[in-house]
């Protein structure tokens, strides 16, 4: 009985938040989604999902607050060491054909990726003719992001995983530090538009050679995941190359019918 009465508050809620102000979580993980609500519980100090659900009602401000729970914004610059590094020994010779690129970046979160991937386009010579697109829900990530200013104390761990992706030079020629924080190259930002962007209701924008979706899917149900990789896989050209989070596939989908697998082991699909 309290566990039915725990998912009818929580679908009203996901309800509310979509009527009222148009972002959809209705097909998120409920696992993950659990998790999330009830750490938002405890920080707004509601003792229910029904009270929180009048707050977010009453109280606009508190729902932009509530966003930063219901959005995963977990990101580091190079994540995933291995996964860079077959991009740029695997997927960069083929970039490197075309005269001009559009990346696109999905669920970028506060965009350590996007300028990883700056950098890496910028030591192969292609940032000149690449333009990235970088796209998230969450406008205070997005703010965060076009900022481009992170704490300074993290850069030890992105230099090790730079370092580790096959960066050929020192990640310190790409920041600028004081105050504790360290401000990004405006070269790099040159390079990238941040804007927003939902995978659950909205469609393409732009024609693109390379999408990087990860660690985006693994915190959807089976039928967004599917609804998520159409966009993507109707945004890539011909040929165009497709990377997933360590924990996410193709395998299993309707769409692996119209990839091949790259580079399996991290997860790099090329458009058939």
């Amino acid at each position: 009985m309290e566990q039915s009465l725990h998912d009818l508050e929580l679908g009203l809620l996901l309800d509310a938040i979509y009527l009222t102000y148009h972002y959809d979580f209705r097909s998120y993980a409920k696992a993950s989604l659990t998790r999330r609500i009830r750490t938002a519980l405890g920080h707004f100090r509601c003792a229910t999902i029904a009270r929180l659900q009048e707050r977010v009602l009453r109280e606009p401000p508190l729902f932009a607050e509530l966003l930063r729970f219901l959005t995963v914004q977990v990101s580091e610059m190079f994540r995933d060491p291995t996964y860079y590094r077959a991009l740029r020994e695997q997927v960069v010779p083929y970039l490197k054909t075309y005269a001009s690129l559009k990346i696109w970046v999905a669920g970028c979160a506060t965009g350590e990726e996007a300028y990883s991937l700056a950098i890496m386009l910028y030591e192969e010579g292609l940032i000149d003719r690449t333009l990235i697109y970088a796209t998230d829900i969450n406008p205070e990530s997005l703010r965060t992001a076009e900022e481009g200013v992170y704490r300074i104390d993290r850069f030890t761990k992105f230099t090790e995983s730079y370092q580790l992706a096959g960066g050929r030079a020192s990640l310190g020629d790409y920041y600028l530090a004081g105050y504790g924080g360290a401000v990004l190259d405006r070269s790099l930002k040159k390079a990238i538009l941040f804007s927003d962007h939902s995978l659950v209701t909205d469609t393409v924008f732009a024609e693109m050679q390379f999408v990087s979706c990860r660690n985006v899917l693994i915190y959807f149900e089976k039928g967004l995941q599917e609804r998520a990789l159409g966009v993507l896989s109707d945004s890539l050209c011909h040929k165009g190359f497709l990377g997933l989070g360590l924990k996410e596939t193709l395998r299993f989908s309707p769409h692996a019918v119209a990839y091949t697998e790259l580079v399996p082991d991290v997860r790099i699909y090329r458009k058939i």
